[in-house]
């Protein structure tokens, strides 16, 4: 279909992917809680753009040369892992009153989704190694078919975002009227963000 080996088995990879817990369902949970249905919806376009983006990348053949030159996977590897670990350490060092690390500005939601699922291991080994595998070389159609699967993954992460931003603002709803929770959950995060980190600096 659309010179996809398997369509169905495409969909589904997609919908594990996103549902695997990771730096940006982390970002989507704790951005709706801080800032509403809008804050969780911003960081879900941005990691939507994310998405497309590396999806292109490797279009254009990134994965053959990070392949070639495991130094520049590497590097990335590093950028992603410091990046998360800030992320982490800022909140688990924030005190009551400080400004809140991920901000309610709509666009630094945005930004925060983007930057966390572009450095993003998860991210990072489905469209550069996995995302492949579902070509067809005999049906495959070029731009057609890079274009179709693009667009799965926009409507599949839409659909999945939105469930997970409606859910986690009905739970936050509770969580504001018991601040000591709320600050435990935010250093909880921040020490998986840090995990996260470790795990991509240290991945071969």
């Amino acid at each position: 279909m659309f010179g996809i080996s398997d369509y169905g088995a495409f969909v589904f990879a997609v919908l594990l992917f996103l549902m695997i817990p990771g730096p940006g369902n982390l970002a989507l949970i704790t951005s709706t809680g801080k800032g509403g249905i809008k804050a969780g919806l911003a960081v879900c376009a941005g990691c939507m753009a994310a998405d497309q983006v590396l999806m292109w990348l490797a279009v254009a053949g990134v994965a053959a040369v990070l392949t070639a030159y495991p130094t520049a996977f590497h590097a990335v590897q590093w950028v992603g892992a410091i990046y998360l670990g800030w992320i982490g350490f800022k909140l688990i060092t924030a005190k009551p009153g400080d400004k809140p690390v991920i901000q309610i500005a709509p666009r630094h939601y945005f930004k925060q989704g983007f930057l966390i699922t572009l450095m993003n291991p998860k991210a990072i080994v489905f469209y550069m190694a996995f995302f492949p595998l579902f070509v067809d070389p005999a049906t495959h159609r070029g731009i057609p078919t890079f274009a179709v699967m693009a667009a799965t993954v926009a409507v599949i992460s839409l659909v999945y975002c939105t469930v997970v931003v409606l859910i986690t603002k009905t739970l936050a709803e509770r969580l504001r009227a018991n601040p000591a929770l709320v600050k435990w959950l935010e250093k909880t995060a921040g020490v998986f963000l840090i995990g996260f980190g470790l795990k991509l600096a240290l991945t071969k």
